[in-house]
């Protein structure tokens, strides 16, 4: 089996995934067509060129864009829908979704619907795709207290029923001036019973991490790439096991990383982190799930057992029921016998 193909049939998971970065020129096509007199384009040609990654700046017009598409819970279904639809093929059993209830409250979506239309696409995902979805409610932290508590509002009053998890994400310089908000609202969120995701670490150092982990009880955290500057966090990491959903390909397109040789994820491993691999915003960075599995193997050289060992972090690390969790590591087991 070449590893190519290993890759493809190996089963993975993706939790590090958010919804409207999530939409493809298929997606984003329907979409369009749906919508008309947006600024995006309604014919495939010119869809892909303007989808074509540029630099950042360039990211985030389109991200705007498209996000201005997304005006009715059907929109909403539809991009959770194209997303299951593009995951199947790559060997993707499960993905946990981000959502952002602030920018569906901004344009009026009322929240009974959008929670409806994202129960209907985790039921057709799985029926029509075999891909099995849940949701973690994001605050963009940018927006501060508003944003804060309407993303709470959301997840305890009206929650979609694979919610499984809350967090943050946006622009993490901005978060200090709202830390005591968004404690309280991690914390109320635990409370309910919602596993704690906050994005730390990607555009900041460690003070961000460990502020997740103290402020916000994380228990799993999206990048965490800029923990290796401080011993104590390396240390705190490596034995607690805190997973890190890392996206390499992101993190270059956002000019974290300067080169992709230069991520860091080969030195996380050689300090015995936790670490899933993930694609963030997959159609707005030219890459897909498996093409990280992909960039492992081709930049950084790891070669079946490495790769197979990432599958099994994701599955580990995520809120998938214990015995679909068995199922799955053992598949994953089975490929490697296989091959």
């Amino acid at each position: 089996m070449t590893i190519d193909a290993f890759i493809d049939a190996l089963p993975k998971v993706e939790l590090h995934v958010h919804l409207v970065g999530s939409a493809s020129v298929a997606t984003v096509l329907e979409l369009s067509r749906r919508h008309p007199d947006s600024t995006v384009p309604t014919t495939e040609e010119e869809l892909r060129d303007f989808y074509r990654f540029v630099d950042f700046p360039h990211f985030a017009r389109v991200y705007r864009a498209v996000n201005e598409l997304v005006r009715e819970p059907e929109d909403v279904a539809t991009l959770v829908l194209g997303l299951a639809r593009d995951l199947a093929p790559q060997g993707a059993r499960y993905a946990e979704l981000q959502v952002t209830p602030y920018a569906h409250r901004m344009v009026g979506m009322p929240m009974r619907e959008v929670t409806e239309a994202l129960d209907l696409a985790a039921r057709r995902s799985l029926a029509d795709y075999g891909v099995e979805m849940a949701y973690i409610f994001d605050i963009p932290g940018e927006y501060g207290e508003e944003a804060a508590k309407v993303t709470l509002e959301h997840a305890l009053q009206e929650p979609p029923a694979a919610l499984v998890g809350f967090g943050i994400g946006g622009i993490e310089q901005e978060r200090p001036k709202y830390r005591d908000t968004f404690r309280s609202a991690f914390s109320a969120a635990r409370a309910a019973g919602l596993h704690s995701v906050p994005h730390g670490g990607e555009m900041t150092g460690p003070e961000t991490i460990w502020e997740v982990i103290d402020g916000y009880g994380a228990e799993r955290i999206g990048h965490g790439i800029n923990c290796l500057t401080d011993p104590r966090l390396v240390s705190h990491l490596r034995d607690t096991q805190l997973p890190l959903d890392v996206c390499p390909t992101s993190n270059v397109c956002t000019g974290q990383i300067t080169r992709i040789e230069d991520h860091p994820l080969p030195r996380m491993l050689e300090e015995g982190l936790y670490v899933t691999l993930n694609s963030d915003d997959p159609p707005m960075f030219a890459t897909t799930l498996a093409q990280e599995y992909r960039v492992a193997h081709q930049v950084f050289g790891f070669g079946e057992e490495e790769l197979a060992q990432f599958a099994r972090n994701g599955v580990r690390a995520s809120y998938l029921g214990e015995g679909r969790k068995r199922e799955l590591l053992s598949e994953i087991d089975a490929l490697v016998s296989a091959g």
